[in-house]
């Protein structure tokens, strides 16, 4: 712990150094060691130091850092805001996107009209990069406050039609987690993504091909229908048919559907991804031609999926999940690559079920033999779990093909004699399924099967082999009675499954056999009417009334043989797979067969397809111009052929369409090249940001498909790739001798730096909170000169005064500016006053269901000082509805968040039946709205519980004058302000109504106010004393201002929360 200890305070002396090389050097190692797991969080003060450094390296592993960290520490994050507001306009790229993707880890609500300013600046920046951390800030922003919705999807359609592929995935990934139904976002973009696809990174291509899956099914008709009435028929007979039947075949499938040029283009489009590195994209467009292409054409992805098959085991298990779906529906599929679904030993368990479970979908006359082979080498398998699964398997082989069905019977009859008792088990459970399809021939396995009674022990297979002597007891009639006398002997000791077996086979025989099975039935009954299940008891009673008559019998005991012995329906043996093809192929919803959070459902096909003009792009007149005045002229390039001739044989029926998309393809490519070389002038200003930008296009152009890169675009690479070199030569030395001058001057300029970074973010600050006015919608906010709590050049050593605000006391050390920064000091807050108004509101703690009788409740008292300091008290009332006395009641384990305590109450000694007690006990939730959890125990049993604070409760009511009240409020502005316009219902306008409602909602003291349209209420958080001032202003027009003043900004936006519909409401 010391070595750990002395680590980092040498850490904390390298940030603080004058050095760069010192800085970077610690910046690198404690990078490492988040890098390893380690916690590296209390470091943070010393790092966010550096965030306003010059260096470039040490501002990029800062940032690193940040964006792990931002979020567990967001007060101390809140502090630098405004480093994080002028490094958005860094002239380098990678510092510009850090800064904004450490300004949307923050996640308070109090900065959401910040981050969406910094997400409107960035989605227009000339960086490819930095629209695509846009694109990602976006998720994060909606997820923190949905009711930016409408704002976010008007970025969301700026950044759709960006033509850099780096964004395209982002911005994809963003549209399906904020507005996945707005599909007319897509129309004018749907060409643009099929054209891009390919170019476009993997994790972007699997978002985009699954959204045009989706959009796909919604725009185009199905070209399924024709491959139902014609196709099928097409494929199987046209081996055997001459060429001139075959054209005649081929002129009527074209008559009846003509696919969608569109439809064509994304088919065409996502094919070459098949041959992709990554399995997720195999598998995304796998679904793609499943969902979407003409049955006769689905078929290319079979091949791609089996050499997925090569992959670790997780990938297998996906795949092999998917292509047990398809092989359900269409086994030709995958019959040509049956051996590739023969299981290996060294398989787990999981992916051997799921390769049996194909191998059982695809058998057929033709490889049933070979198949039945290979199962009875899975036999033997050592894999217990395995081995039942493959006699399921040989089960159901044997029903759905009726030629092997003695065959797979007479092999099940030999496992019998296993010395498994797993195999044994399950082959009795398949054979019973399997007699009950044609019982007739077979009366002497079922005598074998009673003969091997005596040594089965597993309750399934027992109780199997109960129900076919008793199903079939007259064509048993010797050997049955028998068998009902063992297992009389032995009931006591059976498994309830088994005890109602034997309860059913004596029904059985007493009903035809009487004579002999009268007595050892009525034996049975009689055990079964005392046994501990209340299930056998209430069986035997049914029974008993059913088939033995008396004068209470009802007329149900006439048709008792009809009920018993019934002619039950054969079991089908179906796959596990059969229906899970109403979940898209290659979904976590496919996978667990459950529906889960997020699923987005495949529509049905339209039955006529929507105008496809929607889709048709106009050419703008402004690109026009703008190649004129660069006075670029560009020759028109001869197309190359992408596919070969037989592919493009295979694509005739949508000729026109593919011409029309490589058209535009190539339109798309040229203003593309356009974008690029405008990108490239914009950020010749400074040489780091071109040479960052050149790397990333170097980068994405690696990524291209092979077969799409022409021999004229790698030469051009080639050259850029030295002229890279030498600019990344040329600023490397620049930083060097910029850095080292820097380090000799900084001194002397650090004061002249505080002030003009201080007059920057002022002047900032003034556009921002502009631009913030007119983007709000009905949200009043006072005049504000400065939206910044601190700059965080200030911390550095001072001379000379700087303009803070009053509440910090600046001192050299981080700590101590943070510790200058906290109000507890103020003695305003140590006058706590007696509760206004006790909630009688009660939350349960423990149902009398769940807790066996034993029912608990809990409220919130409201008394200080109950349990000392930081305590929230809190009354569980206990009470018993059982008949019987409980003991011992006590607090057991506790599972709480760090930090947290319980003062837990006196054990409760005994409590009568029907009997209540009320106990107090006090918890300290540490200012957080985070559940405490424990067990609640009594002698004999322990039960899991919670307590969940409302916000209003973590208070103590202070009293205060109206004079205090402003002066602290003045203190308490910026970041430290959250506000809230709300309709008043009218009954709550009165100041009684509105003073009753705030406090019963918090625990708040009430401030005397000299005017009457403003009622201001105080109090102090339990744990830390931090103050908690509210303020309602009634406007005109039933409206009124919620302001909450606080520097626990997340319990303050909570408590907005809470507090806007209880004034709202009636």
């Amino acid at each position: 712990m010391e070595q750990y200890f002395t680590l980092n305070e040498d850490l904390k002396q390298m940030l603080e150094s004058s050095k760069d090389s010192a800085k970077l050097d610690a910046m690198k190692r404690i990078v490492g060691m988040i890098a390893k797991g380690k916690n590296a969080s209390e470091l943070f003060p010393a790092v966010v130091k550096n965030v306003a450094s010059k260096n470039i390296e040490i501002k990029k592993l800062v940032y690193v850092y940040l964006m792990r960290y931002a979020e567990e520490q967001q007060d101390l994050a809140l502090l630098s805001i405004s480093t994080f507001q002028r490094a958005l306009k860094d002239p380098n790229q990678l510092i510009r996107a850090s800064a904004l993707r450490v300004l949307s880890s923050i996640r308070v609500p109090i900065i959401v009209p910040i981050m969406m300013l910094a997400i409107k600046e960035a989605s227009s920046d000339l960086s490819p990069y930095v629209r695509k951390n846009a694109a990602h800030a976006i998720q994060k922003l909606y997820s923190l406050d949905p009711e930016q919705k409408e704002m976010l999807i008007e970025v969301i359609e700026k950044l759709l039609k960006d033509r850099s592929t780096l964004v395209a995935g982002s911005v994809v990934m963003a549209f399906e987690e904020v507005c996945p139904d707005r599909i007319d976002l897509i129309h004018k973009n749907y060409r643009k993504l099929c054209n891009l696809l390919v170019d476009v990174e993997e994790w972007g291509q699997v978002v985009i091909i699954h959204m045009l899956t989706r959009y796909a099914r919604t725009q185009f008709v199905s070209p399924w229908k024709t491959d139902d009435d014609v196709v099928e028929e097409y494929n199987e007979n046209n081996f055997y048919e001459s060429d001139g039947e075959q054209k005649e075949k081929d002129r009527n499938v074209k008559k009846t559907y003509t696919m969608d040029p569109d439809h064509r283009l994304l088919l065409r489009n996502t094919k070459p991804l098949l041959q992709s590195r990554n399995a997720a994209v195999v598998m995304a467009v796998a679904q793609l031609y499943w969902h979407l292409a003409p049955k006769s054409e689905a078929g290319i992805v079979s091949k791609s999926l089996v050499r997925l098959l090569r992959s670790n085991r997780e990938v297998q298990y996906i795949v092999l999940q998917n292509i047990a779906t398809m092989s359900i529906q269409r086994k030709g599929m995958f019959e040509p690559y049956l051996k590739s679904f023969y299981v290996r030993s060294t398989d787990p368990t999981m992916i051997k079920t799921l390769k049996l479970e194909i191998l059982t979908n695809l058998a057929n006359e033709a490889n049933i033999s070979t198949l039945l082979r290979e199962f009875q080498t899975y036999v033997k398998s050592q894999d217990k779990q395995f081995a039942a699964a493959t006699i399921q398997a040989i089960g159901r082989c044997a029903t759905n093909i009726t030629e092997v069905t003695d065959t797979c019977l007479n092999g099940l009859v030999c496992l019998l004699s296993n010395r498994d008792e797993t195999v044994v088990a399950e082959s009795v459970v398949v054979i019973k399924k399997l007699l009950q399809t044609q019982p007739a021939h077979h009366g002497e396995i079922i005598k074998h099967m009673a003969k091997l009674l005596d040594n089965i022990t597993v309750p399934v297979a027992r109780a199997s082999i109960l129900w076919l002597i008793g199903e079939y007891c007259e064509r048993v009639p010797k050997i049955a009675p028998d068998v009902l006398r063992k297992t009389a002997k032995s009931f006591t000791n059976e498994d309830d499954l088994v005890k109602l077996q034997i309860l059913n086979l004596g029904a059985k025989l007493y009903l035809t056999n009487s004579k002999q099975t009268k007595l050892l039935t009525q034996y049975v009954l009689n055990l079964g009417k005392y046994d501990q299940s209340y299930d056998i008891r209430d069986r035997t009673r049914f029974i008993r009334q059913l088939i033995v008559p008396n004068e209470k019998s009802g007329a149900l005991s006439k048709y008792a043989k009809k009920i018993f012995l019934a002619q039950k329906p054969a079991p089908l043996l179906e796959s596990p797979f059969k229906d899970r093809d109403h979940f898209q192929l290659g979904t976590l919803s496919h996978t667990l067969n459950s529906r889960a959070t997020g699923y987005l459902e495949l529509s049905d096909w339209p039955d006529v397809a929507p105008d496809p003009a929607v889709r048709n792009v106009e050419v703008a007149e402004s690109a026009k111009e703008w190649t004129a005045i660069l006075g670029k002229t560009k020759k028109e390039k001869p197309t190359e052929k992408f596919y070969s001739e037989s592919e493009e044989e295979e694509d005739e029926s949508a000729s026109t369409g593919a011409t029309e998309s490589e058209s535009g393809s190539e339109s798309e490519k040229e203003d593309k090249e356009e974008g690029s070389s405008d990108e490239s002038s914009g950020s010749s200003s400074s040489s780091e940001e071109s040479s960052d930008s050149e790397s990333d296009s170097k980068e994405s152009t690696a990524k291209k498909t092979s077969g799409a890169v022409k021999e004229s675009n790698a030469e051009e690479s080639k050259k850029k790739a030295k002229g890279i070199s030498k600019n990344r030569n040329t600023s490397s030395s620049s930083d060097t001798e910029s850095s080292s001058s820097e380090g000799s001057s900084s001194d002397s300029k650090s004061v002249s730096d505080s002030r003009s970074d201080s007059d920057s973010g002022k002047s900032g600050s003034a556009t921002s909170s502009k631009k913030e006015e007119k983007t709000a919608q009905d949200r009043k906010t006072p005049s504000k000169q400065d939206v910044f709590l601190l700059d965080l050049d200030d911390f550095y050593p001072v001379t000379t005064p700087v303009a803070v605000p009053t509440a910090a006391v600046l001192s050299p050390s981080l700590t101590a500016d943070l510790e200058g920064l906290s109000l507890s000091g103020s003695s305003v807050i140590d006058q706590v006053t007696t509760q206004v108004f006790v909630p009688t509101k009660t939350h349960e703690m423990l149902h009398r269901m769940t807790g066996k009788g034993l029912s608990a409740h809990y409220h919130f008292s409201r008394q200080p000082d109950m349990f000392g300091d930081h305590m929230v008290p809190v009354q569980v009332t206990v009470t018993n509805t059982t008949d019987q006395k409980i003991e011992n009641i006590h607090i057991g384990e506790k599972k709480l968040p760090l930090g947290m305590r319980i003062h837990e109450f006196n054990p409760i000694e005994c409590l009568e039946p029907g009997g209540s007690v009320t106990v107090s006990m006090g918890i300290d939730f540490c200012d957080s709205t985070q559940t405490a959890s424990f067990q609640l125990c009594t002698k004999d049993d322990h039960f899991n519980v919670n307590i969940q604070p409302p916000v209003g409760e973590l208070l103590l009511p202070v009293t205060m004058s109206e004079k205090d009240f402003k002066k602290e409020q003045g203190m308490l502005t910026g970041m430290n302000e959250t506000s809230a316009t709300i309709a008043v219902a009218p009954q709550n306008s009165t100041s009684l109504v509105i003073i009753e409602k705030v406090v019963k909602a918090a625990n708040l003291g009430v401030v005397p106010s000299g005017q009457d349209n403003i009622h201001r209420f105080a109090a102090k958080t339990v744990h830390s004393g931090s103050l908690m001032l509210v303020t309602v202003e009634l406007k005109e027009s039933s409206t009124a201002q919620l302001i909450i003043n606080t520097e626990k900004t997340v319990i303050g936006s909570v408590l907005l929360r809470e507090l806007k519909p209880v004034l709202s409401q009636g």
